[in-house]
C-alpha cells in the first residue's frame, strides 16, 4: 500500500470507514440518494487530497481550494442527514466534530502553501 504523508487524508480515510456504516442505517428511502452522494462525494475528496499530494508546491493550492469547497458541501450534506433524522445525534457529534477538524487542516494546508 502506497503511503503519502498527508494528515488530512488519514482523517478523511477513516471519517469515509465511519460514514459507511452510518449510512447502512439511513432509511431506505435516503440511502441510495443522500447517503450515496455523502459517500461519494468523500470519495472525490480522497482522490482530491491524494492528487494534491503528488502536484508541485506551486501547482497544489488550487486543488486545497477545491478539498475546502467540496468538504463545506460535504458538511451541509452531513448535516442535513442529522436533520433529516437519517442519523443518530451521537453519530452525527462523532461525524461533525471529524469534519470540522478536517475544515482546519485543510486550512492550514491552504496557509502553508501561501507563504
Amino acid at each position: 500500500m502506497f503511503q503519502l504523508d498527508i494528515p488530512l487524508l488519514d482523517k478523511l480515510y477513516a471519517f469515509y470507514k465511519e460514514i459507511t456504516v452510518v449510512i447502512v442505517s439511513f432509511p431506505k428511502s435516503r440511502k441510495y440518494t443522500l447517503g450515496e452522494h455523502i459517500e461519494r462525494l468523500t470519495l472525490e475528496i480522497i482522490e482530491l487530497v491524494i492528487s494534491a499530494g503528488y502536484k508541485p508546491k506551486e501547482e497544489k493550492l488550487e486543488t486545497v481550494y477545491e478539498i475546502s469547497a467540496k468538504l463545506d458541501v460535504l458538511k451541509m450534506l452531513v448535516r442535513l442527514a442529522y436533520e433529516t433524522k437519517c442519523m443518530q445525534s451521537k453519530d452525527y457529534q462523532c461525524l461533525s466534530a471529524d469534519l470540522s477538524e478536517t475544515g482546519k487542516m485543510t486550512g492550514g494546508w491552504i496557509k502553508s502553501l501561501k507563504q
